[in-house]
């Protein structure tokens, strides 16, 4: 681990802080998944990935494409404490007066690789830069978020077969399993399980994870890098609305805001996470 426990749970903590306001001012968003993701992201960026603020499109970086690409919840504020924007950008979240849309935007926004948010279709794109990665006989690597219930979708499977196929060991990919989508349970709108194995089939290198454990998520990127000749499949299982007690759990809470009273309870639950990661 290059970044200490502490730092990582501290920015974790700030950043479901910060997608909460953003999600209840402009009373749209999607938080349950962004949560459930947070502590993912917070590993990538400050962590694992090579990347550099101060030179976004640098073509030796590390890419990243948030596959499940409502959850920018979760990853706008890690790029604000990254430092590509300043975090007072966040306030005009899904306005016209901003650029930070609700669905990643690659255009206008420092820091986003590729625009997403149709299901199915980032992971694609992430195949894609890996190819031209091997293609160009570069170092980088490229590393993907998809949600459990996006990989419903068919041509999620038609990429996970391409991967191997080209053994692009360039790319790592990551499930976040919080076993809930909008209409409910994975389990019962379409079941998926067991991934280990269907992945193990489709030719990819699978590590279980748990996805709010910094350290063992460190570890699991850390052996990704080292296992050559097929592409790496992380399978982090999370607590969709992590962080917030009445949101834990809740299939409810995949896309509303929450109301005024919502709003106060959850914002002093994160403060006082955020404080207790700081040590106030």
């Amino acid at each position: 681990m290059n970044t200490d426990l502490r730092t990582l749970e501290a920015v974790a903590a700030k950043g479901r802080l910060l997608g909460l306001d953003m999600v209840y001012h402009c009373a749209s968003g999607h938080l349950g998944g962004s949560f459930s993701a947070m502590d993912i992201l917070t590993v990538l960026y400050f962590d694992v990935m090579h990347v550099d603020p101060n030179n976004p499109a640098d073509p030796n970086r590390d890419r990243f494409v948030l596959s499940k690409g409502h959850c920018t919840p979760a990853l706008y504020p890690i790029l604000a404490q990254r430092g590509y924007f300043p975090e007072e950008a966040l306030d005009l979240f899904r306005s016209i007066q901003g650029h930070l849309s609700g669905h990643a935007e690659m255009q206008h926004v420092k820091g986003v690789d590729m625009s997403t948010g149709s299901l199915g279709q980032g992971i694609s794109a992430a195949v894609g830069m890996a190819l031209a990665g091997k293609m160009d006989q570069k170092d980088y690597r490229v590393y993907a978020v998809l949600g459990d219930g996006e990989v419903e979708e068919g041509q999620v499977w038609e990429a996970f077969m391409s991967a191997a196929k080209y053994k692009l060991d360039n790319l790592c990919a990551v499930i976040d399993v919080n076993g809930l989508q909008i209409d409910g349970k994975t389990a019962d709108v379409m079941p998926t399980e067991p991934l280990d194995q269907k992945l193990q089939a489709f030719g990819w290198n699978v590590i279980p994870v748990d996805g709010h454990d910094m350290e063992a998520l460190s570890a699991a990127f850390a052996q990704a890098k080292d296992c050559k000749g097929v592409p790496t499949m992380l399978l982090a299982k999370t607590v969709k609305g992590k962080g917030v007690s009445f949101m834990e759990n809740q299939a409810g809470w995949h896309g509303k805001a929450p109301n005024a009273e919502q709003y106060e309870q959850a914002r002093q639950e994160l403060v006082a996470a955020l404080a207790e990661k700081e040590g106030k």
